[in-house]
């Protein structure tokens, strides 16, 4: 069904298919009878629908809408380079946040036209208003009004899509269509593997727009902004002043604030020890955990046996108090597993006619979906369909969803789930270990990505003050930023590494040791062990390079090499307080009994590491008994 009309061809074209608005008039949906099309402009195809009042007009009348300036709805007419400001991670929005069809003077809502490159989904959903119902949903998990075939024709719209893009079913849902480019694999890595199949110059652009989604595989995009404010401070692009801001601009952890003063002494060898292997002997008659903090120094020196993973894991992310009974421990599970339930019964319980109703929870069901289908589905316990752990999988995420409905889900909390469902074994204590997991990092997910924002430039500083020509020469070619390492701090090297030794690195960095900030020092580990293939090069080769290092690093040498970044930085006498403060290592000088200032215990503690003595004893693959593992994240 293919004919040319004026400037666009038409591939595709259904009548009888109504909109559903969600508006009511006399108690009842107000619905508006239409066509749906496949159109072919200027080389873009779009799925599009509009009214039988529209019936012969070559373009339809919008196909999004944004805010303006003063934060009304402003209309934009279709344009193929148009591309909606979305979100920068949590793209689900309520439905009055959303981008909508805006309703017409009319009194009618107003035809819609998505790119299929913008398609996410379609959900044939099955209840009172009938079984040819439609859910398109754009990828950035924005749901558009639901479409209504009174005539059929759901099958033959599906048929003609594919010889567009690649339409899976679900594993979870088998009426839920995930939406994937031409001939592409839907699995976690496809993102990865096609990304530098296209033009260098457009990866550059993609990159510098989204991060994350280049990296990760996701679809939202990065505004403005966080753009700005990942710029090295003397680019010329620096973010907007806040005239509220009560810093100056010297106070931004930039590269300017490390000095040439500060002289680094040689860094130590630092050696991994054997994994915890004798649970029982930490633990009293009454199931007591006797030394917790030699439990985390013995994880971060060598993890943990995987026999005993199940077991410790609980310990490290909060789900079992360390000081905790065996009968406690019975209570708590008996107490979550009950708590659990009811937050799972909350979202079972919703009706597909409810849910139509509401786009938070409908867009991020979608998501969820989505990422299931793409989330270690090499992992045996993940693989296949109808699989039991995908289910576990989905469900989990739901149920996080209405723990933490503010947060909600966002793209990559599956690749934080998958593991602990591997070791655990079990769909409560999966849940509450990934609760206890979100509780370190739940700000990576956070819309305004200030977290993110912050964490790259503290890696920055501690970059600039490792190798300070290694910055310099990542500054000329516009990657001071270094948000290359964006997926590496949100996930945690989830995508780096292979699933076993992200059991081992996870459990390594749950014990906070040496600084709660490790992962940056595993970062700085990485970018030192490749200066010699980044530099001479440009920006485009140093983000293919960057991210062809994933399942090609070695855990254990990445591992030493970040402590002993710590303790080479520990023991400079002139480290700028900035990067102590990154380390963990500083603390404002308080006076004494003879009005003098003295540091902190905490602080002694850790700068004491320089000693040889100190140095000896991590060599030796244990820390002093009298020394103090650094705080937690508060």
């Amino acid at each position: 069904m293919e004919s040319t009309q004026g400037s666009h061809k038409l591939i595709f074209e259904k009548e009888g298919v109504y909109l559903h608005t969600n508006t009511k008039r006399n108690n009842q949906d107000t619905t508006i009878p239409g066509f749906i099309r496949i159109v072919e402009r200027d080389g873009v195809t779009a799925l599009e629908w509009s009214p039988l009042e529209d019936q012969g007009k070559s373009t339809p009348a919008v196909m999004y809408s944004k805010k303006d300036e003063n934060g009304g709805d402003e209309v934009a007419n279709f344009d193929p380079g148009y591309e909606p400001d979305w979100a920068v991670i949590s793209t689900v929005k309520r439905e009055q946040e959303r981008d909508r069809v805006p309703v017409r003077e009319t009194g009618h809502w107003g035809a819609f036209s998505l790119p299929l490159s913008e398609l996410y989904s379609l959900r044939r959903a099955r209840f009172a208003l009938g079984r040819n119902f439609l859910v398109v949903t754009s990828r950035g998990g924005h749901p558009l009004p639901a479409l209504h075939f009174h005539r059929g024709g759901t099958q033959e719209l599906l048929r003609a899509l594919r010889h567009h893009i690649s339409l899976v079913p679900s594993p979870v849902d088998g009426r839920l269509y995930l939406s994937y480019p031409k001939d592409s694999t839907p699995d976690s890595q496809a993102g990865d593997e096609q990304m530098f199949d296209e033009n260098p110059h457009d990866v550059v652009a993609r990159f510098m727009q989204d991060p994350y989604a280049t990296t990760l595989g996701g679809f939202s995009k990065v505004t403005n902004f966080f753009r700005g404010a990942l710029r090295h401070p003397d680019s010329g692009m620096r973010a907007p002043h806040d005239p509220n801001s009560h810093h100056a601009a010297d106070d931004e952890p930039g590269f300017e604030l490390i000095t040439p003063g500060a002289e680094l002494g040689p860094r130590p060898d630092v050696m991994r020890g054997p994994p915890l292997d004798n649970w029982e002997q930490f633990l009293d008659s009454e199931g007591r955990v006797t030394d917790p903090n030699r439990v985390k120094q013995l994880v971060f020196r060598g993890g943990i046996e995987p026999s005993l993973r199940k077991e410790v894991w609980k310990f490290l992310l909060g789900f079992y108090p360390w000081n905790s009974t065996f009968k406690e421990r019975e209570d708590l599970v008996r107490i979550k597993t009950d708590e659990y339930f009811r937050m799972k019964v909350q979202w079972k319980s919703v009706s597909e006619e409810q849910e139509m109703r509401n786009s938070l929870l409908r867009g991020y069901r979608s998501l969820i979906e989505r990422d299931v289908n793409r989330t270690d589905r090499h992992n045996t316990f993940f693989s296949g369909n109808d699989n039991p752990g995908l289910v576990l999988l989905h469900d989990v995420l739901m149920t996080y969803c209405m723990y933490n409905f503010d947060l909600g889900y966002v793209q990559g909390m599956s690749d934080l789930l998958s593991p602990l469902l591997f070791v655990t074994q079990n769909e409560v204590e999966s849940f509450w270990c990934l609760t206890g997991f979100m509780d370190m990092v739940h700000q990576n997910f956070e819309e305004s990505q200030e977290a993110m924002k912050h964490q790259l430039l503290q890696l920055s500083l501690l970059l600039r003050a490792l190798d300070p020509e290694l910055c310099d020469y990542l500054d000329s070619q516009d990657s001071g930023s270094l948000c290359f390492c964006f997926r590496w701090l949100l996930i945690w090297f989830k995508r780096e590494f292979s699933f076993e030794d992200i059991l081992s690195l996870w459990e390594v960095m749950w014990t906070q040791l040496p600084c709660s900030n490790f992962h940056l020092l595993m970062a700085c580990s990485i970018l030192e062990a490749q200066k010699g293939e980044l530099i001479q090069h440009d920006f485009n080769t140093i983000l293919k390079h960057i991210n062809e290092l994933s399942m090609k690093l070695d855990l254990e040498e990445v591992v030493c090499g970040a402590e002993a970044i710590y303790l080479q930085l520990a023991s400079c006498k002139d480290l700028p307080v900035k990067v102590q403060e990154v380390l963990g290592l500083y603390t404002p000088p308080t006076p004494d009994e003879n009005g003098s200032e003295s540091q902190s215990q905490e602080t002694d503690w850790l700068l004491n590491q320089s000693e040889p003595a100190a140095s000896a004893s991590h060599q030796s693959g244990s820390y002093s008994e009298a020394q103090r593992p650094p705080p937690t994240y508060p």
